[in-house]
């Protein structure tokens, strides 16, 4: 089924995103999270495509084992990098030929060493080109990625938001956000970009903090800022696992409440293939 005719019918849509693991052991983890998971009713979950394309069989296999095995709706990331026309045609007769009916598609980070992205002779070289291509090729729905405090990328904020426009205008159905710690970025990115003209849903991405030193790093790559009162409590139990982990949830509990309750049409978790926090922000929203 294609997750933006899930979208139409649940409001709000909780989705999950998975990583592909390095080893068998980390596929039984993934698949135990899933499954642990599951009673949540997700309305869909991602794999995520390694850098350079490298888990490329594996996102693919990965995908269609969810959507075969457990039911739920599953969508496969497909970047940019290291990738002709040829590759990815190749890559999306195997997903319909899996089943698999929808597509996140993305420009992609440089390969792990490289600094800058560079285009592959014979590909891509932005995430509106990959959405116009597969909408010539094949029927999928496809999703494409958005950033609430402007891509590190961008020359501005502006050139953000026409850049979003050109991949809705290529076909994208419905966006997704990157992560994000002060919702006040989510709304003001919604208005500007409703008034670009974007009318697109935009699901909203939360990364439940367990790990100081992790979040630090992750959000330097992403552009997201950690809201001072929140770095400020951070700091405080940095030593402590459990008080991080807890100061971490309950903040995403808060933005979670507050993003339903203002209407956003989703909430999109970068689990890290682990079950526990996103279990515990969905056991609150389910207690109101």
């Amino acid at each position: 089924m294609k997750i933006i005719d899930k979208l139409e019918a649940q409001t709000p849509a909780y989705s999950l995103e998975f990583f592909p693991p390095k080893n068998e052991e980390g596929v039984e983890q993934l698949f135990q999270t899933v499954s642990e998971l599951r009673p949540y009713d997700p309305t869909y979950v991602s794999v995520t495509w390694g850098a350079g394309g490298s888990t490329r069989e594996l996102t693919v296999d990965l995908v269609r084992r969810i959507k075969q095995d457990t039911g739920i709706e599953a969508m496969a990331h497909l970047t940019c990098v290291n990738a002709t026309r040829s590759d990815i045609l190749d890559v999306l007769t195997q997903l319909r030929e899996a089943g698999i009916e929808n597509v996140l598609a993305l420009r992609g980070d440089p390969p792990k060493g490289e600094t800058q992205f560079k285009k592959t002779e014979g590909g891509f070289a932005y995430a509106s080109e990959l959405v116009r291509y597969i909408r010539s090729e094949h029927d999928f729905c496809l999703a494409g990625a958005c950033y609430p405090e402007t891509h590190p990328e961008a020359e501005s904020a502006a050139k953000d938001l026409r850049h979003l426009r050109e991949k809705v205008d290529a076909g994208a159905d419905f966006l997704v956000s990157q992560l994000f710690f002060d919702n006040a970025d989510y709304f003001s990115f919604v208005d500007r970009a409703r008034a670009a003209g974007v009318t697109k849903k935009i699901i909203a991405g939360i990364w439940p903090i367990t790990n100081v030193a992790q979040i630090r790093r992750i959000s330097t790559l992403c552009g997201a800022k950690l809201p001072p009162a929140l770095l400020a409590r951070l700091e405080e139990v940095k030593d402590d696992a459990d008080a991080v982990r807890r100061v971490g949830i309950e903040h995403a509990i808060g933005q979670c409440r507050e993003l339903v309750a203002r209407g956003a049409p989703g909430i999109h978790f970068y689990t890290l293939n682990r079950s526990h926090a996103t279990v515990e922000i969905l056991e609150a929203l389910r207690a109101g």
